[in-house]
This record gives C-alpha cells, sequence and structure tokens, in this order.
C-alpha cells in the first residue's frame, strides 16, 4: 500500500510540475528565497560537507558496507552486495529517465552556493541519500536487535533528510526537486520491501522449519 500511494503522490506532483513546464511553485519561490537570504558562512559549509555525502562514492560505499553486514557467509556477502548495487543502480537509470523527460531547470545559478549539474527534477542528492538509507536500515533490521535497528534507521533517515534539505538550502534545487526525490525513493523501498517479502515467504514454504 506504501509502495502505491507514494507512486501515485510521485506522478501527480511529476505531472504536475511537467504541466507547468518546470516553472516553480510559488512555495518554491517563497522558500528560495528565504534560503539564499540566510546564509551564515558557517551553515553554508556546513551544508556543503553534508551535501557532499549524497553522491559520490559515499552512497556507493554505504550500499556495499550494508550488502557486507547483511549477507551471512562469504556467498550470502557477495549475493547481498550485487543485491543493494543493483537496487541502487537500477532505482537511479530509472531517475535519469524522469529527469530528462521532465527536463526542469533549476533555480538561478546566481542563488547557487555549491556547484550542481543537470536538470533538477527528482533531485539526485535526495533520491541517493534516501535510497541508501533504506538499504541501510535494512542492513541493521537484519542484523542488529530490533532497538537498535530503529535507532540506526532514524539515524539514516535523518542524514538523507539532512542532505535534501541541504539542496534546497544551497539553493540549486526547488522544494518540490526534493520532495520529488523522497517520494520516488520511498516508492522503490517500499516495493523493494514487498518483493524481499515474498522472496522470503517463497524461500521459507520451500524450506519449512
Amino acid at each position: 500500500m506504501a509502495a502505491g500511494l507514494c507512486a501515485g503522490l510521485f506522478g501527480l506532483l511529476t505531472a504536475l510540475v511537467a504541466a507547468r513546464h518546470g516553472a516553480p511553485f510559488g512555495f518554491d519561490e517563497e522558500v528560495h528565497r528565504w534560503s539564499v537570504q540566510h546564509r551564515p558562512c558557517v551553515a553554508v559549509a556546513l551544508a556543503r560537507g553534508i551535501t557532499a555525502t549524497g553522491s559520490g562514492p559515499v552512497p556507493y560505499g554505504c550500499a556495499i558496507a550494508a550488502g557486507l553486514v547483511a549477507g551471512r557467509g562469504r556467498n550470502g556477502r557477495m549475493a547481498a552486495v550485487a543485491c543493494a548495487l543493483g537496487f541502487l543502480l537500477l532505482a537511479q537509470g530509472v531517475r535519469y529517465l524522469v529527469m530528462y523527460e521532465v527536463a526542469r531547470p533549476r533555480p538561478p545559478v546566481a542563488d547557487w552556493a555549491a556547484l550542481a549539474t543537470g536538470f533538477a527534477y527528482p533531485s539526485g542528492h535526495a533520491t541517493t541519500s534516501a535510497l541508501v538509507a533504506g538499504v541501510l536500515a535494512w542492513a541493521a533490521w537484519r542484523t542488529a536487535t530490533p532497538a537498535a535497528a530503529r535507532c540506526y534507521a532514524a539515524l539514516a533517515a535523518c542524514w538523507a533528510v539532512t542532505v535534501g534539505l541541504t539542496r534546497i538550502y544551497l539553493g540549486v534545487h526547488w522544494p518540490t526537486d526534493v520532495l520529488g526525490g523522497w517520494l520516488y525513493a520511498v516508492t522503490w523501498l517500499a516495493a523493494a520491501a514487498l518483493v524481499a517479502a515474498a522472496a522470503e515467504t517463497a524461500v521459507r514454504g520451500r524450506h519449512p522449519v
């Protein structure tokens, strides 16, 4: 149900953005204007440091680490790493298709406080960090106690949310770009959870305890 709901919301937001030919909503412009007007040097430096963890080698390194933690035995670890990376790469590939199809322009370059490339919607940093946070939470639920797993999952979610917010604060994305990235990522994570649950049920059916 969560996958269908998030997919529906993402589809609706994408349709609205496309119908406006990428033009920002009033909410986008208000939040962007506030961000540009409230940028002390320390806050900008911190935001740049956090935003850097949302792309490049860090997310993929985290996905590999999650697979190594989640797998059992050498073969199990390699399979888990392959699944984590394959999931991340597949979701990213589809995101690029959406991004180029919508082709939403970013905010004015003069307002940027960080470098950025490509179109704006959905935010790549917001999507990637949210996907990786879900993969890290999956590894935690497979290996840690329930209380510890909830703590790790919450920390990963806070990191992903913070990365997304820095993209708005640094002026390289409209808020709806980040919202779209989050909805897109949660859609994939919810769908992956359903697939994983179905696969586990099938395995238990073939090998009853």
